[in-house]
């Protein structure tokens, strides 16, 4: 496996008010949620384009017509493979994505628009390191849950539907999901995700970017309610 380029592969939803980060709400309105969605987003595909990952894909859902910062993030998209997510549940869209991105036939780092303080540097060296390692790669959360993760072959990836999400076991059921496939997991550095209002001023405070102006545009503007 040694010497073959990995793809990195984004999971996002368009960032459509009550639709996207519906958890910001409240303390946010369902617009302002949808500006922070958005700047996630635009963050993360700058930093995934300047990561010098060639092979470079979306999973994605949604609308842009209607969506915060729409025509913005069509131009951003302009840079990637995108395809459309498929199935029921978010494990098998997961799986589904994964799938779709092996296409290019090597290693598969797979990130989501949740973690826009994780710059280009990080990023390149976690796809170097796959494209080098027959090992499997985790992003722990802080919440116990995983930002990135990053599988040399596509087949263990359809396990990925029989994984609780958004749970604070998630990582671990993860790692034994991959470890049961019969590949030893190495950890990259974990990092906190946007899931409430409260991480997202956190991340904000070390993120910079378009992430941190859009979390302190809607506080100064009223949008957070008090």
């Amino acid at each position: 496996m040694t010497g073959r380029e990995t793809t990195l592969l984004v999971i996002a939803k368009a960032p459509i008010a009550g639709f996207a980060k519906t958890r910001l709400t409240p303390p946010l309105d369902p617009r302002a949620a949808a500006l922070v969605a958005a700047a996630s987003l635009l963050d993360t595909l700058d930093a995934v384009t300047r990561s010098g990952v060639t092979h470079r894909v979306v999973a994605f859902t949604g609308d842009l017509a209607v969506a915060e910062r729409g025509a913005e993030l069509a131009r951003a998209l302009d840079e990637f493979v995108v395809f459309p997510q498929r199935g029921p549940d978010f494990g098998t869209r997961l799986a589904n994505a994964h799938a779709d991105a092996a296409r290019f036939g090597g290693p598969v780092l797979q990130i989501g628009m949740d973690t826009p303080q994780v710059g280009p540097d990080v990023l390149g060296a976690a796809a170097r390191q796959l494209a080098e390692d027959d090992s499997a790669l985790l992003g722990p959360a802080e919440d116990g849950g995983w930002w990135a993760l990053g599988l040399p072959v596509p087949q263990p990836a359809h396990l990925l539907a029989g994984v609780p999400m958004s749970t604070p076991r998630t990582g671990e059921l993860t790692r034994d999901m991959v470890r049961h496939c019969g590949f030893r997991v190495r950890d990259l550095p974990t990092f906190r995700d946007v899931d409430t209002f409260a991480d997202a001023v956190a991340v904000a405070a070390v993120s910079g970017g378009r992430f941190a102006a859009t979390v302190d545009a809607v506080r100064e503007h009223g949008l957070v309610t008090r």
